[in-house]
């Protein structure tokens, strides 16, 4: 079993700033990606910024130059600092992490519960 758990989310004014973070843990030999996704109200979900285990990080269109993704390889732990925070980031936000399990049981893709964003003043 691997659990992923983010925190940090919450309600903040626009042009604000909020980090999430988010730790794997359970049976875990090594993970290749992390990532954060988001959902809005009515919309699908949608990347927001991943990561690998080499460091590589994308962005989507939206959040690229405000939003910086980071990680922690020895926590397992993968970050998202938010800047110049707008209404429209309002949503969801959901960590997913991709790796292998220990003992040689396969791979996994697992996500987070959610951690609110709210945007507004």
């Amino acid at each position: 079993q691997v659990q992923v758990v983010e925190s940090g989310g919450g309600l903040v004014q626009p042009g604000g700033s909020l980090k999430l973070s988010c730790a794997a843990s359970g049976s875990i030999f090594s993970i290749r990606a992390m990532g954060w996704y988001r959902q809005a109200p009515g919309k699908q979900r949608e990347l927001a910024a991943t990561i690998t285990n080499g460091g590589s990080t994308r962005y989507s269109y939206s959040v690229k130059g405000r939003f910086t993704i980071s990680r922690d390889n020895a926590k397992n732990t993968v970050y998202l600092q938010m800047n110049s925070l707008k209404p429209e980031d309002t949503a969801v936000y959901y960590c997913n992490v991709k790796g292998y399990y220990s003992n040689y049981q396969g791979e996994f893709d697992n996500w987070g519960q959610g951690t609110q964003v709210t945007v507004s003043s």
